[in-house]
């Protein structure tokens, strides 16, 4: 750590101690226009937040000192910034518009349209799962209103229920299932795929016909049967989480079309654009990142909610979690040193307003003042000229301004402390017209930045996720010890017993 580092720190760690002695109501009765920042019809208001001038200008100076421009730069250019697999991180790259006229493209957008236009497949099934399902899926559930094409089911969970459920709703003459795995190796998801087969297998239909591929791993997937033609690689150098720009996104073009699935791209590399040229005051996802930091590292805050008032983005919390908290959530810095501070909060949330039945009680009353996003498209996603369903959509709007209004400002009433509220609860309302596709890659593409901008500052490797090999390894020992009928003694005396029950149970 440099010595200006150092000292902007020391600051930082002062005005969170003067901040502390301010509420939210008295930072916000003057104007802030300084802190709602623009991208083309996307508004981020950050009034609600416990911040002077001084300490935004703070927060810049450490983003320079700290040489997040340099990195930025070094990542849009290629250079290994995976420092601990030696890797370039190329997800960027996928949207950029000279990928549209790569050949790259034009197989997977043709193969897309042809499944999209053969009559005969009414039903795709991905198989993936962490970042081959939860980017997909959400994508799918936000763009429903766009979805013209077969229906596209994913299914991840090892649990037999998972695809079991899916293939209620399909027959297997008229199904195609995606398998979807980085290293071709990942064992639910190849599970997932033999229980597939069997399904094709029982009702006379060739699996090895029904199967299509998306790995980085395509000589693995060509040994498995599948036919090159139906084999769509892509770069090692694209993690998982920060894959559905990549043929990851597959189930999604067939879904909603090229053409779509080419604007959903374009929205995020507008915002790749805006990371890369706006000055730091001026740079949402840096100053979003900037604010985590503060948040966890100054203010001492572990867990940060994110609200969408959008049924359609009801699973972007689940797939923000993995973002971030499988990017960032070490105990190592980048250069093998342990941490003396900690990385990351968690994340957590769920679709408004029916979070606000949940866990907004825990919000507004609990001790812990926890700082939240919330996300709201200002028109609704279908039958946007319908008045009535104007109307609807300005009671969903309202009440997302109101719960962060009353987060802030609360109301006093020492006389009955249980409906005292103390506000002083900090939020980000980001707005946008239309959940369109573009609307939505820019919007993924923000929070992407944001973890990748707060990852660096916390000190962390954000493309790496050691932390979930130990697991998988010790499930793969256990599986091993039941097929071969061997000793459990590596594992625990309950594990054992465990395993045991349930070996004698399902027989």
């Amino acid at each position: 750590m440099t010595s200006n580092q150092t000292e902007i720190q020391a600051r930082l760690t002062m005005s969170a101690a003067e901040i502390c002695t301010q509420h939210l109501r008295d930072l916000c009765s003057v104007t802030r226009d300084e802190l709602t920042l623009s991208l083309d019809d996307m508004s981020v208001d950050f009034t609600r937040q416990p911040v002077t001038a001084s300490i935004m200008q703070q927060l810049c100076l450490l983003a320079e000192v700290s040489g997040v421009k340099e990195f930025q730069q070094q990542m849009m250019v290629g250079q290994a910034v995976n420092i601990s697999e030696n890797r370039p991180v190329l997800h960027c790259g996928l949207r950029a518009p000279e990928r549209l006229q790569s050949e790259e493209w034009k197989q997977l957008s043709g193969f897309a349209e042809t499944i999209r236009a053969d009559d005969t497949v009414r039903h795709v099934i991905n198989l993936g799962i962490g970042g081959s399902d939860l980017g997909g899926a959400m994508v799918l559930k936000a763009l429903a209103h766009d979805c013209d094409g077969p229906d596209v089911y994913f299914a991840g969970n090892i649990d037999p229920a998972a695809l079991g459920d899916v293939l209620k709703h399909c027959t297997p003459e008229h199904t195609r299932i995606i398998i979807t795995s980085k290293s071709f190796t990942t064992a639910e998801t190849l599970m997932n795929a033999a229980l597939a087969r069997d399904w094709f297998a029982k009702a006379g239909v060739d699996a090895d016909t029904a199967f299509i591929a998306v790995t980085a791993a395509p000589e693995k997937a060509r040994a498995y049967g599948i036919e090159s033609n139906k084999i769509f690689s892509f770069s090692d150098g694209v993690g998982g989480r920060y894959s559905v720009w990549s043929a990851v996104g597959l189930p999604v073009m067939i879904a909603i079309g090229a053409d779509k699935f080419s604007s959903f791209l374009r929205g995020a590399h507008a915002m790749d654009q805006h990371v890369m040229t706006a000055p730091f005051a001026d740079n949402i996802p840096v100053m979003m990142g900037l604010l985590r930091v503060w948040h966890r590292r100054y203010l001492n805050r572990s867990s940060y909610a994110i609200i969408p008032y959008s049924e359609r983005l009801s699973r972007l919390p689940a797939w923000a979690q993995q973002l971030e908290m499988e990017s960032n959530g070490k105990r190592v810095g980048r250069h093998n040193e342990l941490l003396d501070k900690p990385a990351a909060p968690l994340i957590w949330g769920e679709a408004g307003t029916n979070a606000q039945h949940s866990f907004f009680q825990f919000l507004h009353q609990g001790i812990d003042e926890i700082p939240l996003d919330i996300l709201l498209p200002l028109s609704p996603s279908n039958n946007a000229d319908d008045p009535f369903w104007k109307a609807h959509h300005m009671t969903l709007v309202a009440n997302a301004v109101a719960q962060a209004e009353a987060l802030a400002f609360g109301t006093d009433n020492l006389d009955h402390p249980h409906q005292h509220f103390p506000g002083n609860r900090p939020s980000i309302i980001i707005s946008w017209q239309r959940t369109t596709p573009y609307a939505l890659g820019r919007l993924l593409a923000l929070y992407e930045h944001v973890t990748i901008v707060s990852g660096f500052l916390f000190g962390v490797n954000s493309f790496d996720q050691w932390g979930v090999e130990l697991g998988k390894a010790r499930a793969i020992a256990l599986e091993e010890a039941l097929k071969t009928d061997g000793s459990f003694s590596d594992f625990s005396p309950a594990a054992a017993h465990l395993i045991k029950r349930a070996r004698d149970i399902i027989g």
